[in-house]
């Protein structure tokens, strides 16, 4: 049975085109906006606390963060500090969230004004404002460096270490640049693609993966090329350049503590009337070698997202589709059924891989942007009500909607062990029938 429709959770009144989600707060951050043409369109950050009411996850408005002209990209966040992409340019943001005061109670600089001020609505609150009763949030501007020289300058990715230590972004002149944090000191920055840089993933041993438009996916220490990625060489059929990288992402295993593995997409370099399919791919984490490839559907993929404990993948396209898989392994998953075939290197034949969890065609009806798994930390399994995980998904048409991943049913060993036990005597006792004198 197909997922029910996803419900919306918020709507902006600008653009969508990322989100993330605090890891200990129940908060989402998303952003956007119309850029600098004079269309009317605003531009900004907005923070949305999350809880469940009635049994649901709900979102509502905390605060409104005006950027002026420019319109957030991408973003990244390391604890209460965000690194937005706003055109050619990184800035630095620092929030805080602090208790509402106490009715009537003027502001700390003694004016009303800044207090908590009431929400003009989920569609369009003021820059600035707060939801009235709810904690303030503040944000505060540190700094801002240039990260893309290119004549069509944007900055198309960007990524915090999983220390903090580092900030790496990459954008349409095909230059990775590394920065100190928090003093974004310039530490490196070199070529890295022929063309612009889709995304980074960074890695152990101060590993930097990116993906470029010019058909490749490297792995950098400092700015030494490790490998180059080869995700086709034990495919049948598929030449070079007929699909480039969109995405790449550093997941856990799980059940095995500090161990990653690299994932990356492979969309089709052209568009057909037919369709190819996209592509998944799992890697070995440390010698990158690939361990196994699987179509993912005909739909191009626009973003990838993996969960906190690497079980789930989460994927949105260009057609407004949005779908959940496991991060799949070379075993079986029959619990779910049959799905499509995939190949694990140096096989000469496809094997069975698990279908995919859950999917929802169009349900943006525009690209989706971006999407994001909620925590697994203690205030994210509280959000998730009983359900296995749960997706955000950002697109164009300034929603944000929600997808709930349903708690798989499995049977209890002890349970499964009875039944064995009980369908081994009722064998034997139909045979003792059948063949009196047989024990």
């Amino acid at each position: 049975m197909a997922p029910r429709r996803p419900a919306e959770l918020y709507r902006a009144p600008f653009p969508l085109y990322t989100v993330r989600l605090h890891p200990r707060r129940p908060l989402a951050i998303t952003a956007g906006g119309g850029g600098a043409a004079k269309t009317g369109i605003r531009n900004g950050v907005h923070f949305l606390q999350l809880e469940q009411i009635g049994g649901q996850l709900s979102a509502s408005l905390l605060h409104c963060h005006d950027t002026e002209t420019r319109a957030t990209m991408t973003m990244a966040l390391a604890g209460d500090v965000i690194a937005a992409g706003q055109d050619n340019s990184c800035h630095i943001l620092r929030f805080s969230l602090q208790e509402p005061e106490g009715p009537g109670t003027a502001g700390k600089d003694g004016s009303g004004d800044k207090g908590a001020r009431r929400r003009r609505g989920a569609g369009g609150g003021a820059q600035g404002s707060t939801q009235s009763g709810a904690r303030e949030v503040r944000v505060e501007s540190l700094q801002r460096v240039r990260t893309d020289f290119s004549p069509d300058a944007l900055q198309k990715a960007v990524r915090f270490s999983a220390d903090g230590a580092l900030l790496a972004t990459g954008g349409a002149d095909g230059f990775l640049r590394l920065w100190e944090f928090p003093s974004m000191k310039k530490m490196l920055e070199f070529r890295a693609h022929d063309g612009e840089i889709e995304d980074i993933a960074l890695g152990p041993d101060n590993k930097v993966v990116t993906a470029g438009r010019d058909f490749q996916c490297c792995v950098w220490q400092q700015d030494h090329l490790v490998t180059g990625l080869r995700w086709h060489e034990n495919l049948p059929g598929i030449p070079d350049k007929a699909y480039r990288y969109q995405a790449c992402r550093f997941g856990a295993v799980e059940g095995s503590a500090g161990a990653l593995r690299l994932y990356t997409v492979q969309v089709p370099h052209k568009r057909e009337r037919r369709p190819p399919p996209c592509y998944l791919t799992k890697w070995d984490g440390k010698s990158f070698l690939p361990l196994l490839t699987r179509p993912c559907g005909s739909e191009v993929v626009s973003c990838l997202s993996i969960s906190d404990s690497g079980t789930f993948l989460g994927l949105g396209t260009v057609t407004g589709s949005v779908a959940i898989h496991i991060a799949f392994s070379l075993q079986v998953s029959w619990g779910r059924g049959v799905g499509q075939p995939c190949w694990a290197p140096n096989s000469p034949s496809p094997l069975v891989c698990p279908q995919r969890l859950y999917y929802v065609k169009e349900a943006h009806g525009i690209v989706v942007t971006d999407v994001a798994f909620v925590p697994e930390s203690r205030p994210g399994r509280e959000l998730l009500g009983g359900h296995e995980a749960a997706l955000l998904s950002v697109a164009v048409d300034s929603r944000c909607k929600l997808h709930l991943l349903p708690t798989r049913r499995s049977l209890p060993v002890w349970l499964l062990l009875l039944l064995c036990a009980g369908l081994i005597v009722a064998t034997i006792l139909l045979l003792q029938l059948a063949f009196p004198g047989f024990l």
